[in-house]
């Protein structure tokens, strides 16, 4: 499972980045960068990450008119990220038209970036999905429903819970990725997040990658944080 550890960057600027990875010295990580980083400090800080040799999820979840979101992915695509996503809910359409604009503008030589679909985020319950987004399909059936559009449209994987991934591998394969939020170790406060799992619980049920934020970039020596979390998620596969 070699980098499919990723450490949420959700910083407000590459000074607080900086600091942060200052405690990794030359240790390759695979990070998320997301809306709040990326709209402050603009491709910059991608180029920052690239120099240092990350692997970035470049994660604006992006959901438009297809023309938009095709263009917008020629540009990210540009930037040479490993992972960038969508929101399913966007529609068959959308998500093919990103596909197209990442293979227009990928970089000469190189592979497109993994594209991967929003089913529903991991701080959506069942009931503000039906109360609130007005859904009336079970949890369950709307993610898998989201997933099987994705890979119909030739996406790589979804973003989901790691409650669903058993119930995707079966329905999507178990070659098709999915990226889980929502980890926190056993410690750890939930805070805004609904559908949590362990990194342990997480490669118990199939995860392809886990997303860690603040359950490493909130410790108090965040590199040790990191090292656990790490060894728990792997753990399993030794």
């Amino acid at each position: 499972m070699a980098q499919s550890l990723i450490v949420a960057l959700d910083f407000r600027s590459k000074q607080e980045v900086e600091m942060f990875l200052g405690n990794f010295e030359n240790e390759k990580l695979y990070v998320k960068v997301g809306m709040e980083l990326f709209y402050k400090e603009g491709p910059a800080i991608i180029t920052y990450l690239k120099e240092k040799g990350h692997h970035i999820f470049l994660d604006l979840k992006l959901h438009d008119i297809p023309n938009t979101v095709k263009s917008a992915m020629r540009n990210l695509a540009s930037l040479g990220v490993d992972m960038v996503n969508v929101h399913a809910a966007g529609g068959t359409a959308m998500m093919k038209a990103a596909l197209e604009g990442l293979e227009e503008g990928r970089q000469e030589g190189t592979k497109r970036p993994l594209c991967i679909a929003v089913t529903q985020l991991t701080s959506t319950s069942e009931d503000v999905m039906k109360r609130e987004i007005w859904i009336e399909k079970s949890l369950e059936e709307t993610v898998v429903h989201y997933a099987k559009l994705a890979q119909e449209s030739g996406l790589d994987g979804v973003v989901c819970s790691t409650l669903e991934v058993p119930k995707l591998q079966e329905v999507c394969g178990k070659d098709f990725v999915t990226v889980t939020p929502g980890i926190r170790m056993t410690s750890d406060n939930a805070n805004d997040q609904v559908r949590v799992a362990t990194p342990a619980r997480a490669r118990e049920l199939g995860s392809s990658y886990i997303v860690v934020g603040r359950s490493i970039t909130k410790a108090e020596q965040p590199y040790k944080a990191y090292q656990e979390v790490k060894r728990q998620w792997e753990e399993l596969t030794v």
